[in-house]
């Protein structure tokens, strides 16, 4: 029984949200390229944006999900991520894909 159905009834929503691309963290910076794999991230903003929109949704209908960012903020009209983007004016293509997708 997972966490999501053990807690349903409850109406606490269990989700899981995971980035698209590689997101500008200190451990990007410092393990995986320092300053040029910085410039092919998005910002931590992108997260919290998605994540506040998912625990703003009802919980006994959000539950149990599997999310990535980007299609969070498509769900919520999101269209334009160049905002997001560490250097500014870069195509979301040339943006460092996360290692997990």
């Amino acid at each position: 029984l997972g966490m999501a159905e053990e807690y349903k009834s409850k109406g606490v929503g269990v989700n899981a949200l995971w980035p698209q691309t590689a997101i500008a963290t200190a451990a990007v910076k410092n393990l995986l390229g320092g300053d040029e794999a910085m410039r092919r991230c998005r910002k931590p903003e992108i997260m919290a944006d998605a994540a506040h929109a998912i625990v703003t949704r009802p919980s006994r209908d959000c539950t149990g999900n599997f999310y990535v960012d980007e299609d969070v903020l498509c769900e919520e009209g999101v269209t334009d991520f160049s905002g997001y983007a560490v250097t500014a004016g870069m195509a979301d293509s040339d943006l460092q894909p996360d290692f997990f997708i």
